[in-house]
């Protein structure tokens, strides 16, 4: 079935209402038994609170008859006996429940995190952190609630307002009758709730995701916006999703502001209905005042089960909307993954490749590269030539348009994830430092590595020095309350370091060392390069002495591939990347000296 659009572009997918049908009959099949046990005693305990109704009019019979009082004392015990036993019964249903419902959440989170886990990073970063956060926290909050209490109650209120109706029909079926038509108005206005419910929901959920996307990224970039004066902009764009936000939320209000008055007057209803009916019959012999008495008791007491049914379907109308959006990540596109395809060797072929964002134009034109196995690559350009949307697609994290991204003959984006990762890796100068040890941040790229390998990966990118200067070295808190602080240098490091433990065969940097100092940036480069002597090295280079080490230098334009050749054969033809090394150096580019200079 194809997923519902979001109403806001980028988000992720939200599962219509026969797949999250689906996902939920397979949460019950999954814990049968005990969903099973939780039906069986709700039933008893209904079938438990329908005796005293029906005793409480006996009595009123056996005392209009001039019964003993014997008889009354013996009812009234069994009343006493049958509510006590639907006590227990409820509250051991709700036991049963309670667990059952914490269960199916454990399986409903590790699900989610699964599937969190295997979205492509476009369609992440597309997304944004926003709808990811609010699906996996009040998404997931609110499928929980109704999985450990709302589906309970549920279930317990459902089966008694059944019983309570069923029984008014087997004293008398003509009140039976009344009763149901007087109830009519309720299932008039649950329908007019529910053709709504849902889109107003959903619209809902979509805004607060956008709420969350906003103040993401405006306490992300807190520092740029300082910096280039956009607070005002930032300010007025959050009171714009607020403000969608806040329709959205009195759209559902409305919704509830009309169901409920509806539901409590016709709750008054069917009683006085039941009981001028009442009065009517019995004066024809038809009924017995006890009949009468029995079915007005049975019908105040629908009153609570029934407003608990109403107000549980409205939290359920709610977290159905929520769970379409959990159930949504299973719907993000995802390319097509050949787990058997092995690459023939690392060599890298870009052919025709074409690229445009979703909300912009072209930003590939037609780019053709061969990159060799164990070659140093720089890839040089100025701002908005295309650099790091090439980067992506050799990653994989993007597919192409037209044309093809191959290693070994395999394109990388049907890669499965496991061999791609140990096949290439991208490092940005977007760097995250995980709540955990050193240790734990580091273990993340090779499981299985050792201290002595984690201090060898350290002392490659420079970060040996200060990590062994932290109070428990690599056993040292990072992140969070009290642990170590890592500023954006040192979170580079660890990165690098991850990627030194990580061995791919090929390497993509994209200002990887950007927040390094120029001479700790050299000096990690080459350490890299060192260390992954053999393996193939693609730098995006905004230094160009990242260019000049290099063993050939692809030169980007207005998103097409210029100029390619080694660095002084560049230099001496004095074109695009002549200008650029004569600007590096803030004098005329010339054939003879450069790379002296460089050096």
């Amino acid at each position: 079935m194809t997923p519902r659009t979001p109403d806001t572009p980028g988000q992720l997918p939200v599962a219509e209402r026969a797949a999250v049908r689906r996902a939920m009959t397979g949460l019950v099949r999954a814990d049968g038994r005990a969903f099973a046990a939780l039906l069986g005693l709700n039933a008893l305990a209904a079938l438990a609170g329908l005796a005293g109704p029906w005793l409480l009019g006996r009595i009123v019979d056996e005392v209009r008859a001039g019964g003993g009082v014997d008889a009354v004392d013996r009812m009234a015990l069994a009343i006493l006996l049958c509510s006590a036993a639907q006590l227990l019964l409820a509250r051991w249903a709700r036991y049963v429940g309670h667990r059952f419902g914490e269960r199916t959440l454990a399986r409903v989170r590790e699900r989610f995190v699964d599937r969190a886990l295997a979205l492509p990073a476009s369609a992440v970063e597309r997304a944004g952190a926003g709808d990811l956060t609010t699906r996996g926290t009040a998404d997931v909050t609110t499928v929980g609630t109704t999985l450990r209490d709302t589906g309970p109650e549920l279930l317990v209120n459902a089966v008694q307002a059944l019983f309570l109706g069923a029984a008014v029909f087997v004293l008398s079926p003509p009140l039976g009758v009344v009763a149901l038509v007087l109830l009519m108005p309720i299932r008039w206005a649950l329908r007019w709730y529910l053709r709504r419910a849902r889109d107003g929901y959903l619209a809902e959920g979509a805004a607060n995701s956008d709420v969350a996307e906003v103040v993401a990224s405006t306490v992300a970039g807190a520092r740029t916006i300082e910096a280039f004066r956009l607070a005002d902009r930032r300010v007025a764009t959050s009171r714009k999703a607020l403000e969608v936000s806040r329709r959205a939320r009195f759209r559902t209000l409305y919704l509830r502001s009309v169901l409920f008055p509806v539901v409590e007057v016709s709750y008054v209803v069917p009683v006085g209905g039941v009981l001028l009916t009442g009065g009517v019959l019995q004066a024809y012999g038809t009924v017995s005042v006890g009949a009468v008495v029995a079915c007005a008791l049975y019908l105040q007491q629908l009153t609570v089960p029934l407003d608990e049914v109403l107000m549980r379907f409205e939290e359920l109308q709610r977290s159905g909307a929520s769970f379409a959006r959990v159930e949504g990540l299973a719907l993000a596109p995802r390319a097509a993954v050949d787990d058997a395809a092995v690459p023939a060797d690392d060599r890298i072929d870009v052919s025709g490749v074409r690229y445009s964002y979703d909300r912009g134009g072209e930003v590939l034109r037609g780019v053709d590269l061969t990159v060799r196995p164990g070659e140093r690559l720089a890839v040089v350009g100025p701002s908005g030539a295309g650099k790091s949307t090439l980067s992506r697609l050799l990653a994989g994290v993007d597919a192409p348009d037209e044309g093809s991204v191959t290693v070994g003959g395999v394109p990388v984006v049907a890669l499965a994830p496991e061999r791609l990762r140990r096949q290439v890796v991208l490092v940005t100068q977007e760097h995250h430092v995980f709540l955990g040890t050193v240790r734990d941040n580091l273990l993340i790229a090779e499981p299985d590595a050792t201290d002595d390998a984690l201090w060898a990966a350290l002392a490659a990118v420079g970060a040996e020095e200060w990590v062994r200067e932290l109070p428990d070295g690599l056993g040292t808190e990072l992140g969070g309350d009290g642990g170590g602080r890592t500023d954006g240098s040192r979170a580079q490091q660890l990165a690098l370091a991850r990627v030194v433990l990580a061995d791919p065969h090929t390497l993509i940097l994209d200002e990887a060392t950007a927040l390094l100092d120029p001479t700790t940036a050299r000096h990690t480069e080459r350490a890299l390069a060192a260390v992954l002597e053999g393996r193939t090295v693609i730098a995006i280079a905004h230094r160009l002495h990242t260019a000049h080490d290099a063993d050939r230098v692809a030169v980007m334009e207005d998103g097409r591939l210029t100029e390619l050749g080694t660095h002084d054969e560049l230099v001496a033809a004095g074109g695009a990347y002549a200008a650029l090394w004569g600007s590096w150096h803030g004098r005329a580019p010339s054939a003879g000296g450069t790379a002296a200079a460089a050096d």
